[in-house]
């Protein structure tokens, strides 16, 4: 799987319901994104500005996240019931979708209340990083780190060691 990966043009964007406003989830995200060379990453953070009616939150969070798809986007959910996936099986899913000539790959991480039905209409792949529910901070960095990895997969690197 070793290639060059420099040359693509997939950008990828992590959508994700809340604000991260400092702390270690931050810290570790940052730490890992800034070692990402492959892609370019853009972490955008949304939340309701206003209170809404409890049966209403996961639907207009919905809206909000699906905003961060550009039109032609690969969009992968992330949630606990998803198909596992591997490390390796993540980054052969990135050269697969640069192989495609996909421009954008979207990741998109919902609030407490889970993904609205629209969110997992418009995925391409639900995706879980296991059956454990993951703090919504956490799992931005837990995800920068597997995309970090997929780099280093597809790189050849010894940082993945099976």
């Amino acid at each position: 799987m070793a290639r060059l990966i420099a040359e693509t043009n997939l950008k990828i964007t992590i959508g994700a319901i809340g604000r991260a406003r400092g702390g270690p989830e931050a810290v570790l995200l940052e730490n890992f994104k800034k070692r990402i060379t492959a892609w370019p990453v853009r972490v955008r953070e949304f939340e309701l500005r206003r209170k809404v009616a409890a049966d209403r939150i996961s639907d207009l969070e919905g809206e909000l996240l699906l905003s961060a798809v550009p039109d032609g986007a690969h969009v992968v959910v992330l949630d606990e019931t998803g198909k596992l996936t591997t490390s390796a099986g993540l980054a052969k899913n990135m050269v697969d979708l640069q192989d495609q000539g996909y421009r954008n790959l979207v990741f998109l991480i919902g609030g407490a209340n889970g993904h609205a039905d629209a969110v997992r209409a418009r995925a391409n792949r639900i995706t879980a990083f296991g059956r454990n529910t993951w703090p919504h901070l956490l799992m931005r960095a837990l995800l920068v780190e597997q995309i970090y990895r997929a780099q280093q997969i597809i790189a050849r690197h010894p940082y993945h060691r099976p």
